[in-house]
């Protein structure tokens, strides 16, 4: 029902910043939860962000709270991820995600809860 596509992500020095977008096709957006999630080469799928469907609710990962910011225009079906002060333990692959029903708020933090996922976008971060 929906299509993910993120973009944004690239090579960026320890410090530095950097802006992922995630453009939502359909008429629905706003019906959907939506999330960020990231994989590092070796390890599972980490939570990083979640936003609710008016985007007055946000949720952060510990590893990143304070340095990320997630956002949503749900005029443009999209969703964004703010990273500053990166780290090189930020790298890895992001990807966008679009919930379906939620029953409560730990739901942000549960991969399986989101139905839809954007193929991901590099983000490499140097030392």
């Amino acid at each position: 029902q929906v299509q993910l596509v993120e973009s944004g992500g690239g090579l960026v020095q320890a410090g530095g910043s950097l802006r992922l977008s995630c453009t939502a096709s359909g008429r629905t957006f706003s019906s959907y939860a939506m999330g960020w999630f990231r994989q590092a080469p070796g390890k599972d799928l980490e939570f990083v962000a979640g936003i609710s469907r008016s985007g007055g609710s946000t949720y952060y990962a510990e590893s990143v709270k304070g340095r990320f910011t997630i956002s949503r225009d749900n005029a443009k079906n999209r969703v964004y991820l703010q990273m500053n002060s990166l780290k090189p333990e930020d790298t890895a692959v992001y990807y966008c995600a679009a919930g379906g029903t939620f029953f409560s708020a730990n739901d942000y933090y549960r991969s399986r809860a989101y139905g839809y996922w954007g193929q991901g976008t590099q983000v490499t971060v140097s030392s």
